[in-house]
């Protein structure tokens, strides 16, 4: 089956205690828009961002989540987290995001994409949600969804198909990355041959290996 974008996400500001940035604004509640919408190297036209220390950079210009993965909160919570519920950009559905390469290349919409690294939950995330344990329970279930680069700017709408052009050999995936950061640092040896990570992480790793 091939992969399909079943929603283009955009945040509003929200005011919140718990938002990250010192003002108090987040970006989190991202909502679905209809029609195309240019994704950007510096992240998504009309996308709120309130904490650009730690968003919007173009490591992490578009971040992706599975309708799939939504789904399975949905019930362990009890109530729908519907299209940017997980503040995602770029809601996917039959798509593999946690077993997608690091430095793959997704064609969706006139724009070409590639998966960089996994979402870290942080307390913003929590308490969009109001589950005070969500950061644990998170980590947990290790499906983090993915950011990605903005390798050619184009507009993306949902219902545009998501092909993968290019796919590395090295088959470091996204949920490899996310485990040897958190649950299974004997996997850290593995970031070390994925290129395109973000320098950050493969330095944190060689540290971490270092320190042993």
């Amino acid at each position: 089956m091939t992969g399909r974008v079943a929603a283009v996400n955009l945040g509003v500001v929200t005011e919140a205690a718990w938002a990250g940035d010192a003002s108090g604004r987040t970006g989190i509640d991202k909502r679905p828009v209809d029609g195309p919408v240019l994704f950007r190297v510096d992240g998504v036209a009309g996308d709120f961002i309130g904490e650009r220390a730690h968003h919007g950079t173009p490591d992490q210009a578009v971040y992706a989540y599975a309708e799939e993965d939504a789904g399975w909160w949905s019930g362990e919570l009890g109530r729908s987290v519907g299209p940017g519920g997980f503040g995602e950009n770029l809601t996917t559905y039959a798509v593999d995001v946690t077993g997608a390469v690091i430095g793959e290349q997704w064609l969706v919409g006139s724009a070409l994409l590639q998966v960089t690294k996994p979402r870290t939950p942080c307390r913003t995330f929590a308490g969009f949600w109001g589950v005070p344990d969500l950061i644990k329970r998170f980590t947990a279930r290790a499906l983090p969804g993915a950011y990605l680069r903005v390798l050619r700017e184009g507009e993306v709408a949902a219902g545009d198909p998501i092909q993968v052009v290019e796919r590395p050999a090295h088959g470091v995936t996204i949920g490899e990355v996310f485990r040897a950061t958190s649950l299974e640092p004997e996997l850290l040896p593995r970031l070390l041959d994925a290129p395109d990570l973000p320098e950050s992480i493969r330095e944190k790793a060689r540290r971490r290996l270092t320190a042993r």
